[in-house]
């Protein structure tokens, strides 16, 4: 790749500690110093090299994850949804090394890979259908709440 960029969360004490999180964060700002001190020196940025940098790196802990909680899991198959899953590379990678693996990769053809916003908003006209009173406005966010216990009864 063009440019070495960090990936977050996959060095040996990141791993005994967030084994299986995500963080791009790092990445973000790597790639933010990468490019102002290219421009501080009067150096071209090279866009198309810095934007597959960023999505080798992100795909790459993406699918290096991803594979490690399937292995460690003995879960043998694999789905990517959202917005994501349309990316070349990211299905490309995690066809590559889940075949090595042993782990099937399923991943709906692209016009099927929704924005999660898409999704919420699905979820929200079903709930409506089915009466549901809405939510106060201030609730607060719960990435982890199970959708299927709200639509349950």
């Amino acid at each position: 790749m063009a440019i070495d960029f960090p990936r977050g969360l996959t060095g040996r004490r990141d791993l005994e500690r967030h084994r299986f999180d995500f963080s791009f964060s790092g990445l973000k700002t790597a790639v933010a110093r990468w490019v102002e001190a290219r421009e501080r020196s009067g150096e071209p940025v090279p866009v198309a090299d810095v934007a597959a940098s960023f999505q080798e790196a992100v795909c790459d802990v993406l699918v290096r994850k991803a594979l490690d909680a399937a292995a460690s899991e003995g879960i043998e198959d694999l789905l990517i949804g959202g917005g994501v899953a349309a990316n070349s590379r990211l299905r490309a990678l995690a066809e590559e090394r889940a075949g090595r693996l042993g782990i099937r990769v399923r991943v709906p053809r692209p016009g099927l890979c929704t924005d999660n916003g898409a999704m919420v908003a699905a979820l929200g006209a079903e709930m409506v259908a089915r009466d549901r009173t809405p939510s106060s406005l201030d609730l607060p966010a719960d990435s982890s709440m199970p959708v299927t216990e709200v639509l349950a009864g």
